[in-house]
């Protein structure tokens, strides 16, 4: 019953945040439609800085109302006057407040690419939009193989996204595994690593070659829980979380990896791809090593 009630006060509270601050919110997004030149930057940071409130109040709320722990490792040096990339493991909804309580008012307000279906969740597809959240069409090789003329969508819309961001720092937010994990996705994959699904490098491919120079740094984020169970957010937002471990390892990136055409040249393709997967091999000994324990290789 405790759980009930603290999981029902808690989701009031943060949807009572997310209602008043939503009107402003979207004054602000329209007036960058109409607004000319510096003017429109201006409604930018006043969105930016809106969002980085409501987010300040979320983490405000999980301080005075849940137990959980939030415990933050690295990441000294970050400042909100530069842009980052950040590519992070992705096992539950509890990954974004951790990602929240980690940068927030630390680096610039963060930005996903998102499935272009999300624009219709209410409240918050509207406010993604306004906040310049990239909504991207992905298709399928079969698809792709009838329509041909719509292959590289994704590359065109990530480019125009990019092109917004050039205008103001920003955070870059890549979930390599392109799907929270799961063991019955672990094993449908085969994958080699003990606790991470295959990375695909496409997408961070992508950004990079849209706003390398732009980028200062690569944020190598770890999320840890360390109970034996991934929680979902009921089981944050109730209390039931004791302890979330977020690691920040800062990698400076090389001008090679954005110099090269990913789609056709294979030799520059195998160089990002490897670039990931060492990172994904050194983030699989980091989470081992984090949860402290000596499973078998």
């Amino acid at each position: 019953m405790r759980r009930l009630l603290t999981g029902c006060f808690v989701t009031s509270l943060l949807l009572l945040n997310t209602l008043v601050l939503f009107g402003p919110l979207m004054v602000f997004a329209l007036l960058k439609l109409v607004a000319p030149g510096r003017f429109r930057d201006y409604a930018s940071t006043a969105v930016m800085w809106i969002a980085e409130t409501w987010a300040e109040i979320d983490k405000l709320i999980f301080a005075l109302c849940i137990p959980t722990q939030w415990d933050i490792r690295g990441g000294d040096e970050l400042r909100g006057d530069t842009s980052y990339l950040v590519i992070s493991n992705h096992q539950s909804w509890v990954d974004i407040p951790a990602l929240i309580q980690a940068l927030n008012r630390r680096t610039p307000f963060f930005k996903f690419f998102l499935k272009k279906e999300l624009i219709w969740v209410p409240l918050l597809g509207l406010a993604w939009w306004a906040l310049d959240y990239p909504f991207m069409k992905r298709y399928t090789k079969a698809f792709l193989a009838k329509h041909p003329e719509l292959a590289g969508q994704d590359l065109k819309i990530t480019q125009q996204a990019c092109e917004l961001f050039k205008r103001q720092p920003v955070t870059v937010v890549n979930y390599l595994e392109g799907t929270r994990f799961s063991q019955a996705k672990h094993q449908q994959q085969a994958s080699p690593f003990k606790r991470l699904l295959k990375p695909k490098a496409g997408g961070v491919a992508f950004v990079l070659a849209a706003m390398g120079e732009q980028l200062d740094a690569v944020l190598d984020v770890t999320v840890v829980y360390p109970q034996e169970k991934i929680p979902g957010f009921w089981d944050l937002i109730s209390g039931s979380v004791p302890k979330v471990i977020i690691d920040i390892r800062t990698h400076e990136l090389d001008p090679a990896l954005w110099q090269g055409d990913y789609e056709n040249d294979p030799a520059f393709r195998q160089t990002v791809q490897n670039w990931v997967n060492r990172l994904w091999m050194e983030k699989d000994a980091q989470i081992r090593q984090l949860l402290n324990r000596n499973d078998p290789a």
